[in-house]
């Protein structure tokens, strides 16, 4: 009798004790709101994000990879820069969560199950060295120097002095813009073909007779960017389309696959109000 007597009264021990668990849980969750908004915060999201590509980005990129991981200290963040193709074919393989490039995806790269989405408009500056007097060129000047019937730059209100073409790689994205805004495809004649933004930048302030093209927002003071037609580049005249050599950096994706949730969380960051002011920092004119 007595043993019946202590089972029931340590059910009912067990039982209040659990009522009393439930009420405090609800309390402690009713009291964790959120603040005044009434929302329970989101779980927060690790892991990592990986993107590929465009060199002429890094500016861009570099700048919202690192404002998004001050915002999202469980997240990596990770810039492979080795150019547009490359970063196009890493997303194809899977190597990489989101690619980036600085041309729009051609039409097969589309049919092949790639998406783009427009991230921002840079201009590609037409850059020499500071020690050259030529401050302005129309395009047709400059297809005619890139493809090598304009040889010195007295030709074109220049010192005396044999011009030196420096541009990028074949698959370039910067590249792929130039020549197909100028209309130079496959005409151009350079001296030398570099594999980064930052080369040209660099052998171009090197050399009073070189010329080159490169990202606006990578353009530092060791190089002059001309004018085109009187225009001359800057995030306005990018933006007002005055300035005619521009082109889109893109971010690059697989059509139906969904990106982790860092990734997202990364593509969803880089493509909001937040970040124009950032990609604007950047010296590229957002595309929002």
């Amino acid at each position: 009798m007595k043993k019946k007597i202590f089972v029931l009264m340590l059910a009912f021990v067990l039982t209040m004790a659990m009522v009393v668990g439930c009420s405090s849980e609800e309390d402690s969750n009713a009291g964790n709101t959120g603040g005044a908004d009434g929302i329970t915060p989101s779980a927060a999201v690790s892991g990592k994000v990986s993107t590929d590509g465009s060199t002429s980005m890094e500016e861009v990129i570099g700048v919202l990879g690192e404002a998004f991981m001050q915002e999202n200290s469980g997240i990596t963040f990770t810039y492979n820069p080795t150019g547009s193709g490359s970063g196009i074919q890493a997303v194809q393989d899977g190597r990489c969560d989101i690619g980036l490039s600085s041309r729009s995806l051609k039409d097969e790269e589309k049919e092949s199950g790639l998406k783009e989405t427009v991230l921002a408009y840079d201009g590609i500056a037409i850059i020499v060295n500071p020690e050259n007097s030529v401050a302005d060129l129309t395009i047709e000047q400059i297809a005619s120097i890139f493809t090598g019937k304009v040889k010195n730059w007295s030709e074109v209100g220049g010192a005396d002095g044999e011009i030196v073409v420096i541009g990028r790689e074949a698959g370039s994205g910067t590249r792929d813009g130039f020549e197909s805004i100028t209309k130079t495809e496959g005409t151009c004649n350079y001296k030398q073909e570099l594999t980064s933004t930052g080369d040209v930048i660099t052998t171009v302030s090197s050399n009073p007779n070189a010329i080159g093209y490169a990202s606006l927002a990578a353009v530092k003071d060791n190089v002059k960017a001309i004018s085109v037609g009187g225009v001359a580049p800057s995030e306005a005249t990018v933006k007002d389309s005055s300035y005619v050599i521009q082109r889109p950096f893109v971010l690059v994706t697989k059509e139906g696959t969904a990106l982790s949730g860092a990734a997202q969380k990364f593509f969803d960051f880089a493509t909001s109000d937040q970040a124009v002011a950032l990609i604007s920092k950047a010296g590229a004119v957002a595309a929002k």
